[in-house]
């Protein structure tokens, strides 16, 4: 098989899975007879998604900037960490059991008492969750990729008296940079799934989360879809831009 052709085949394979999914889902529900209540139709809720458009997209902006307002201090936070804890048995010591704590906090549990904390019409809540969300997956990886530097190579930058912001700089993040990237991609999705979730327990609304409630709540189970429909258009949106910023990356350091 060709590479071109390799190339067709991982397009066109998705795309016919999709449709064959989205066909038989059809069928279920104007042939086979399942009711709209259980399972809403793909036509029916395409139907809502373009009626529902303005609202979707204003609900996307918000939840989505609640999630890269997460990701991005998540991420800056478990880096940070993640390289002092390379550097310092103490601090990897300490931060172990608090890493493995935010780790198993329920957000269903978190989230209300957050919004109670910072009032209903804050979105703070939302972002530092998808913080907490972000941070374990970007800690965990980095740590990972900072002790994958060879010691050798640490031995040779210290003979030849370099910094420890250069030993960082050249030998330590080149290394840990697909642990890194790998890790942001994973709290990408984690950064929307949490600002969703969060989203359903109070606080000001207008995201994603709180209109699929709202529109479950008053049994416009078509429009509920639409907006699940976003909300997956919102995580793949974010995966994909991690997944080309890590490209980048890797084109750019390759090309150095």
């Amino acid at each position: 098989m060709s590479a071109r052709t390799e190339s067709w085949l991982r397009i066109i394979a998705p795309v016919a899975v999709g449709a064959i999914v989205l066909g038989g889902w059809q069928f279920l529900v104007t042939v086979v007879g399942v009711s709209e209540y259980l399972l809403p139709s793909p036509a029916s809720i395409a139907t809502q998604f373009v009626e529902y458009l303005p609202s979707i997209l204003s609900a996307m902006y918000i939840t989505g900037m609640n999630a890269l307002i997460g990701l991005l201090v998540g991420s800056i936070l478990g880096i940070g960490l993640a390289a002092l804890a390379a550097n310092s048995r103490l601090v990897d010591g300490m931060s172990a059991p608090i890493v493995a704590s935010i780790a198993v906090i329920p957000i269903v549990a978190l989230a209300p008492v957050l919004n109670s904390m910072f009032g209903a019409d804050s979105q703070f809540s939302r972002q530092a969750i998808a913080a907490l969300a972000t941070f374990v997956p970007v800690f965990i990886n980095t740590l990972r990729g900072f002790r994958q530097t060879r010691a050798v190579h640490r031995d040779l930058m210290r003979v030849y008296a370099a910094s420890p912001g250069q030993v960082l700089r050249t030998v330590t993040l080149p290394t840990a940079k697909p642990f890194i990237f790998t890790g942001i991609r994973i709290a990408s999705s984690l950064a929307v799934i949490s600002a969703l979730v969060a989203e359903y327990f109070g606080g000001p609304r207008g995201g994603l989360g709180g209109l699929i409630s709202t529109s479950a709540a008053s049994s416009a189970y078509a429009r509920a879809w639409a907006y699940v429909v976003a909300s997956i258009v919102l995580g793949l949106l974010f995966y994909v831009a991690t997944l080309a910023l890590e490209r980048l990356a890797n084109r750019r350091g390759g090309g150095s």
